[in-house]
């Protein structure tokens, strides 16, 4: 494998307008392949929206109206996979040739899902993985993905997978990428706290793999007056301050945080040097202890109803 350019896109959704969203990401994507990259990781919940500072009404025993009909807006915002949505991102994709990990809020009946996007060129849409453990009040809004959704890609450029935001302090969940090979890391999130880049430097340590994590830059003003807003409603108010970063497999970190606005960060990424890495420790091999510690993977889909 030869070296190559790797960008994560730090940048902010349009709330309520998912089309203009994915707009604004197909020409970021378009923007990071004309500089060369090949691999670009964009934040979690980025077409649908993240909702930050929002409690959609649900005191503990209570729902209130005003609460419902958040729900129903941003129910509205999500998408669904074979929507226009997709097929923008898929064209820019397809385009530039480069593979891209994106964050959406899945529309699948009344559910939503917090979901990332795998991207590969001309092959369009390839997979996808949802979040498995909603963190606090996102259960409120997002159902729970099962273990059929974990994939992982191979590509010239290394093997691929996502872990979204607090997934990432989950350790079997990162034990099962691991396993997979997972050299190219990426970890969409909406964490913008200074403690972020330390876990992504861990995760590169024990893993041995290159980490790739993007967050959303977004003011108060990008929202709409009927957002609920923790925050205040100043337009200036930042909401998520970035805070994307790329880390080598030594835990070198190659690009960011960056905290200053919406911007892409590139870094290049030599392959080789996961398996330098590994040479002294690799977590699911030779540093593993199967006769003490063993994890056992369900991966099967795990609908409420089945047909037989």
């Amino acid at each position: 494998m030869t070296p190559f350019k790797a960008a994560v896109v730090q940048m902010a959704s349009v709330p309520g307008d998912p089309m203009a969203t994915a707009q604004a990401a197909a020409a970021r994507l378009r923007e990071a392949a004309s500089q060369g990259a090949r691999l670009i990781v964009f934040p979690e919940a980025l077409v649908g929206g993240y909702p930050k500072g929002a409690s959609f009404g649900a005191p503990i025993g209570m729902r209130k109206p005003e609460g419902r009909a958040a729900f129903a807006r941003y129910h509205a915002a999500a998408i669904d996979l074979e929507g226009p949505e997709v097929a923008c991102l898929a064209e820019a994709s397809a385009e530039t040739g480069a593979f891209a990990v994106l964050g959406v809020i899945e529309r699948d009946g009344a559910t939503l899902y917090c979901t990332v996007l795998y991207f590969d060129g001309a092959k369009g849409l390839v997979g996808k993985h949802r979040k498995l453990m909603p963190t606090a009040g996102e259960r409120l809004i997002w159902g729970f993905g099962d273990g059929s959704t974990l994939p992982v890609f191979q590509t010239e450029m290394g093997t691929v997978g996502a872990v979204i935001c607090w997934e990432n302090y989950m350790p079997a969940l990162r034990m099962h990428m691991y396993h997979q090979g997972v050299s190219l890391y990426c970890a969409p999130t909406a964490d913008d706290r200074d403690t972020w880049a330390p876990t992504m430097q861990h995760i590169a340590l024990e893993g041995r793999t290159f980490v790739l994590s993007a967050c959303q830059y977004i003011t108060r003003a990008a929202y709409g007056p009927d957002h609920e807003s923790a925050l205040g409603d100043a337009p200036s108010t930042v909401m998520m301050r970035g805070g994307s970063v790329i880390v080598s497999p030594l835990g070198r970190i190659l690009a960011g945080p960056d905290f200053s606005g919406e911007t892409i960060l590139y870094a290049e990424i030599d392959p080789s040097e996961v398996l330098r890495a590994k040479f002294d420790f690799d977590v699911t091999g030779h540093y593993a202890r199967p006769d003490v510690f063993q994890l056992v993977v369900d991966t099967e889909a795990k609908p409420a109803v089945r047909v037989k």
